[in-house]
């Protein structure tokens, strides 16, 4: 199964969780709310503040991913979204994609509360 690192505290992440657990089968996904848990982000070497500064995703060999490349492998896995995963990897769009995604990643982080209790 591919796991899925997301924050449970922000709307837009919760709400997109909510839809691609709506489509897609039990068995293709674990989803882990970062912000009830950080034990298996640690023994990953992830801490908390990273986690919820992007999505992270783990593949079902064990590998991990972050950001846009989290995103792509996520929706490879998902038949509706597939051509996202794989468009969002091609040349020219990746390097647009990444950039994008940082500055939204960035910002979304500075404006949650929950974020900035952890800096703080």
């Amino acid at each position: 199964m591919i796991t899925v690192f997301f924050d449970g505290k922000c709307s837009l992440c919760s709400a997109e969780i909510g839809h691609y657990k709506n489509i897609v089968p039990e068995d293709v996904f674990t989803w882990v709310d970062v912000t009830e848990s950080s034990d298996r982000l640690n023994r990953l070497g992830i801490s908390q503040v990273e986690a919820l500064k992007s999505l992270h995703v783990q593949d079902q060999h064990g590998q991990l991913f972050s950001g846009v490349d989290a995103f792509a492998v996520l929706w490879r896995a998902i038949p509706r979204w597939k051509v996202l995963g794989i468009v969002v990897k091609s040349p020219g769009v990746y390097q647009i994609a990444k950039i994008l995604y940082r500055k939204f990643a960035d910002r979304r982080f500075k404006r949650l509360s929950h974020c900035q209790a952890l800096v703080s």
